[in-house]
């Protein structure tokens, strides 16, 4: 059946070249989801694996696969975020020199962290696509091997080793979702799961806007999106692998989609009830257990991919999350520009016990009449229900309000 050269057996030795070099990350059940699901659920940990990432599985197992001469030579990678960090600690463990290009704008802990493993970091470029192109001409000019995060059989080999601690760590799986970006973790898990287990369901997860997956399977080949864009930039890639569609399109049991408002609402999740640090990418399988809880047969595991989240970003999707969560409303009133009337209206939101975060006039509106002023207000609520109580208060006391 398989058309890939891994098996089982490759990837068991994969697994005894990692010993001592990346975690066997932790598996922790969580009772909310659990709940939510009807089903036990569990979290594979991957966001406290060296690195903040599973991206050093399949790096490692790519370098050491190098001959002397290749490892001479150097490797070269692109990246905004967990494969550089992944590359330049593989590569400093074995010795090797690693040059990473990442995209002028990438945030800076991760260019910081990518430096401390050890990595020469060259910024180019406004995309990561423009930071590929220009280690590929690195590659060619130098003789450095090109290391790419998701598009070689080494690379698929070493992130299966995470399906081998799956099925030793949680037996009883029934259900395993992962975050998709170029498939290859998901191929991964699909190569060393299926064949041990083959009743064991194996779902993919994508943002609906950077989906590529569902309209390539759907083609039966990798399809490239003309347009995407994600806040989930570690799974935010426009096109599949080639070599891990093949083990997706075979081996797997489909990718669904998740909103970005999913995917703050498990963000937020994941720091209030599960204590755990989660970038968008990772939290990707909580999101999806969250918008269709019903989709998924227990025993479930949900891999959180990583942890690696910009802390402007962390701020920015967690105020989404407040929102999609019904604990954050911005609406805008309509109120006679006269003394008191902007207390009147505080003194109604008192009494919803709605508390003010943000208070700003708008007063020049080709809509608004010349004794009319419309306030922008952004309120900390209770949740849905709560909104909806803010909204119908300020409204039977007479307000126009709009959203």
């Amino acid at each position: 059946m398989e058309s890939w050269p891994i098996t089982v057996d490759d990837v068991r030795g994969a697994q005894k070249m990692l010993a001592g070099i990346a975690r066997v990350t932790p598996m922790e059940s969580s009772r909310h989801l659990s709940a939510l699901v009807g089903a036990p659920v569990h979290l594979k940990c991957e966001n406290l694996q060296r690195t903040g990432s599973f991206k050093l599985r399949g790096a490692y197992v790519r370098i050491a696969g190098l001959s002397p001469v290749e490892r001479a030579c150097g490797v070269v990678a692109a990246s905004a975020g967990n494969h550089a960090q992944g590359v330049a600690l593989a590569a400093s463990l074995l010795g090797v020199h690693s040059t990473v290009f990442m995209p002028v704008a990438a945030p800076l802990p991760k260019v910081s962290a990518t430096r401390d493993y050890g990595a020469e970091v060259r910024l180019h470029g406004t995309t990561v696509d423009e930071s590929l192109q220009a280690a590929q001409r690195y590659a060619d000019a130098t003789g450095a091997v090109f290391i790419h995060p998701f598009d070689h059989w080494d690379v698929i080999t070493g992130q299966a080793t995470m399906g081998l601690e799956i099925l030793e760590q949680c037996p009883e799986v029934r259900t395993i979702v992962a975050g998709v970006g170029g498939g290859g973790l998901l191929a991964g898990i699909a190569a060393a799961v299926k064949p041990l287990r083959p009743d064991v369901r194996v779902v993919g997860v994508q943002a609906a806007a950077a989906a590529a997956y569902p309209p390539s399977l759907a083609a039966g080949r990798p399809v490239s999106l003309e347009q995407f864009s994600t806040m989930a930039d570690g799974i935010m890639v426009g096109r599949p692998g080639d070599l891990p569609f093949e083990v997706v399109n075979t081996l797997a049991d489909g990718v669904r989609t998740v909103s970005e408002d999913g995917l703050s609402r498990a963000l937020l999740l994941g720091l209030e009830r599960l204590k755990l640090v989660v970038e968008p990418a990772g939290a990707s399988p909580i999101a999806a257990l969250l918008e269709d809880p019903s989709a998924f047969e227990g025993p479930v595991v949900a891999v959180l991919s990583g942890g690696n989240i910009d802390p402007q970003l962390m701020q920015r999707v967690l105020r989404h999350g407040l929102a999609a969560a019904g604990r954050y409303l911005s609406l805008r009133v309509r109120l006679a520009d006269r003394p008191g009337a902007l207390a009147g209206l505080l003194a109604v939101l008192t009494r919803v016990d709605a508390n003010v975060l943000d208070v700003a006039h708008v007063r020049i509106d080709p809509q608004l009449g010349l004794t009319e002023v419309e306030v922008d207000l952004h309120l900390e609520t209770k949740g849905p229900e709560h909104c909806a109580a803010v909204l119908a208060e300020l409204r039977e006391a007479g307000y126009v309000v709009s959203r």
